[in-house]
Formats: C-alpha cells, structure tokens, sequence
C-alpha cells in the first residue's frame, strides 16, 4: 500500500517535473519572444511619433530615392556606449519574419540585459556604423531566445538596427563556431590581432549547440548604410522570400 503511494507520489512529481520543462522551453520562450518583439515594435513606434511631435508637417513616406542605399548620403551619427541595461537601439532582421522587433541594450550579463531586454552590447566594442567590431550577444534557448534562428541567414540578408535617429542596415556574411574563450572575435577586425578596422563590422554571438554553452556560433556582418528618420523606412526591412 506504502509503495503504491509512493510510487504514485514519484509518478505525479516526475509529470510536474516534465511539464516544467516544457513550459520552460517551449510555451514559455514562445511568450517572452512575443513580449520581446512587442516591446521592441512600441520602441520604434515611439521614436517615430516623437519624431513626427518634433515635425510637424513633416513627410516620412520612402521613395525609391530615398530607399535606396546607394542614395543615402547620410553619415553615420555617432552613438554614445549605452550604460549597462540602457535600451539603445530595436533590431529587425526580415529572414526572421516582419514582427522580429527586439531591443538592444548595454551590457551582456544576464540579470541585467540579455534575460530581461534580450540582446546586449558588448562594452568597449564600437557602436553601430563606426568602423570597427559592434559585438552583440543574446540567448539562442530560453528568455525569447532573440537569435535562436542565428544559423538561418543567408548571405547577403539585411540585419537593420533601428536607433532614434534612423536605420543602421548592415549584411550577413558569414558564420563561424569557435570555443567560448575565442575573445578574437571582438577585436576591431574579428579574429585579426592588431589590425586597423577601416571596415564597420557587427558580430553576433549566441551559444552553440542547442541547449549546450560547449560553443559559440558566430555571425558577422558588414555596415552597407545609414538612413535617417527623415528618409523613411530603408527598403532593406522589406521581407524576404
């Protein structure tokens, strides 16, 4: 009698147990992505609204003129490094679907950033369209799992970071898996000692493989423009095929 109570009692534990589990990988990172991607939409709607506050009878509808990158003048602005935890930019990368909205924050712990915001900055590396290394992190599983579809880019898709000031649109080139101690790919130029960067380069890391941190996977891009608020939105937020 003893033995089936217990017997039931470590069945129904070990049920609970799985559900957890589940929740946790599953149905949970399913409602912190959307939450992610939610928040981030409310951040560019509300740069936007307080850009058109700041311009009034102003005209933000794209043009082909204005669209194209080859046409956009614009320098970079220069972003001051964000404290750690302070919001700085949304990033939007169409491969992944037209709602991937996430926030970009100071930092890459994850009390701080990467759990709470979901992706974080490295400090100390560039900010976006300088030249140099833009080194970011962000979880693959769990906590909305921002660059959980890191390994699905392809050559040439636009990974666009939005910042109050407009849109910053760098292109994937390449990936590469390397030990958590290679710190050679926040170098100026990643992987290259003592290198001058002439190029603005962005790198995005995650651990690797799934549900392990044995890994790193590394995603570089290569800065193409800068489109200001004024011009509209960039054709390279367009969805993809």
């Amino acid at each position: 009698m003893v033995a089936g109570v217990i017997g039931e009692l470590l069945i129904t534990a070990g049920v609970i147990v799985l559900l957890f589990v589940v929740w946790q990988l599953w149905v949970g990172d399913m409602i912190y992505g959307a939450e992610r991607n939610a928040t981030g939409a409310e951040q560019s709607q509300q740069w936007q609204q307080q850009w058109e506050h700041q311009n009034p009878g102003g005209s933000t509808a794209p043009t082909p003129e204005s669209t194209d990158p080859a046409t956009v003048t614009a320098p970079p602005p220069v972003i001051p490094e964000p404290g750690d935890g302070q919001v700085f930019g949304v990033m939007h990368i169409p491969r992944f679907g037209p709602d991937y909205a996430v926030e970009m924050a100071g930092g890459v712990t994850r009390p701080r950033t990467l759990d709470p915001i979901g992706i974080g900055h490295y400090p100390g590396t560039m900010m976006p369209g300088q030249p140099g290394n833009f080194a970011l992190a962000a979880h693959r599983t769990t906590w909305g799992k921002p660059f959980n579809r890191i390994a699905d880019l392809h050559v040439g898709d636009a990974i666009v970071i939005e910042t109050e000031g407009g849109w910053y649109t760098y292109r994937f080139r390449t990936l590469e898996y390397v030990k958590p101690s290679a710190v050679e790919v926040l170098l100026p130029v990643p992987q290259v000692k003592d290198a001058p960067a002439g190029t603005a380069y962005m790198t995005m890391t995650s651990c690797s493989p799934m549900y392990s941190m044995t890994e790193r996977i590394v995603a570089y891009s290569v800065f193409e423009s800068f489109t200001p608020r004024t011009a509209g939105e960039p054709a390279s937020l367009k969805a993809v095929a």
